[in-house]
């Protein structure tokens, strides 16, 4: 367990990429030891990860409220003092660390599942771009890996774009939480956050929306090909208000890593969920894993980055132009789908329905 910790703590600071080139010189008698101790390290990356995004803001704010009860006071007003400063920063293009998107931990994020990115077609510095993100998952696994971090690398495949994954504008209101995201380049999903990324930050700018959002994650579950969509076309007016191009983004096996209790409409259980939906801004989920509960199963996720559809710039849209990139969007992601599909462990026969 001694050998595990002090390994993790290299892989935290970013020399754990020297950890396995060390362990190839030990006898080859101890390597699977070896395989079962970096098996372990991609178990904690993962669950570092799902605790964070569950508690980290939680328990930062409890404990500065319990600092500030304390003779130790005065740090915590320090920085509730920088927090207020600090304030609009995530709506002003963040504050990314590409040392932090380089951490050796998200590696072994990455080989868990493992997590894999396809580009399909070239993305011009000279454009802006919104992702589609398809489909949510529970935790959006294959969107943070490939976005949020270098672990797959975005950097090397679409060199000149920047991209920045956008997630719930509350989880930019917690101590710690917030300075935790936005080192991985991720922004708030809010109207002002995004048109500075695409009018106020030069271009080579990719903003990631999950376009299901919260009402998608209350319908995922292993084999289920089903994405939230049809009346979703604010993605689509922003786009065309900034000239920013659309990409349509599918990830196979993002539902695959929990299974969920889903309620069927009607029920008392379902109500709840839509209502907590509606106040917190998303869906509490009944899902479990392999390990705990709450340890994701080990399934492959790929990410399909497609073909650009290019978007013009139109202040003011009409209703007809906003369906029409609306319908070509669901078009090109739908043949994404069939494209790819059997690659990756689906029948010929399998559909994506879009709700």
């Amino acid at each position: 367990m001694k050998t595990i910790l002090a390994a993790y703590s290299g892989v935290i600071k970013g020399t754990g990429s020297s950890i396995l080139s060390a362990l190839q010189d030990l006898p080859s008698g101890l390597w699977p030891c070896i395989s079962k101790m970096e098996k372990h390290l991609q178990v904690i990356s993962v669950m570092q990860w799902v605790i964070s995004f569950l508690a980290l803001g939680v328990a930062c704010t409890a404990l500065l409220i319990y600092i500030f009860c304390t003779d130790c006071w005065l740090i915590a007003a320090m920085y509730i003092a920088w927090l207020i400063f600090d304030w609009n920063t995530p709506k002003q293009g963040g504050r990314r660390s590409s040392w932090v998107r380089n951490w050796t931990v998200w590696t072994y994020f990455r080989d868990y599942f493992p997590i894999r990115l396809i580009k399909t077609h070239d993305l011009l510095p000279s454009r802006n771009y919104i992702f589609g993100y398809h489909p949510h998952g529970i935790f959006c696994f294959g969107g943070f890996c490939n976005f949020g971090t270098e672990a797959t690398g975005f950097s090397k495949k679409f060199p000149g774009i920047k991209p920045s994954l956008a997630t719930l504008a509350g989880n930019f209101r917690l101590p710690i939480l917030r300075d935790y995201l936005m080192s991985g380049g991720i922004c708030p999903v809010n109207r002002n956050s995004i048109d500075y990324l695409l009018s106020q930050n030069g271009t080579g700018n990719a903003v990631i929306i999950v376009v299901g959002g919260a009402a998608e994650s209350l319908q995922c579950t292993p084999g289920l090909n089903s994405v939230t969509l049809k009346n979703r076309k604010g993605f689509v007016k922003l786009a065309l208000q900034k000239g920013a191009d659309l990409v349509p983004v599918f990830s196979f096996g993002e539902n695959d890593a929990y299974k969920q209790v889903i309620f069927d409409e009607g029920t008392v259980w379902r109500s709840l969920q839509k209502k907590l939906q509606k106040m917190l801004g998303f869906a509490p989920c009944l899902f479990f894993g392999s390990s705990w509960g709450i340890v994701p199963f080990s399934k492959p996720i790929t990410t399909i980055v497609g073909e650009p559809i290019t978007v013009p710039k139109i202040e003011d849209a009409s209703e007809e132009t906003v369906d029409l990139y609306h319908a070509m969007y669901i078009k090109s992601l739908q043949c994404l789908f069939d494209k790819y599909k059997t690659r990756f462990g689906l029948k010929e026969s399998d559909i994506l329905h879009i709700h």
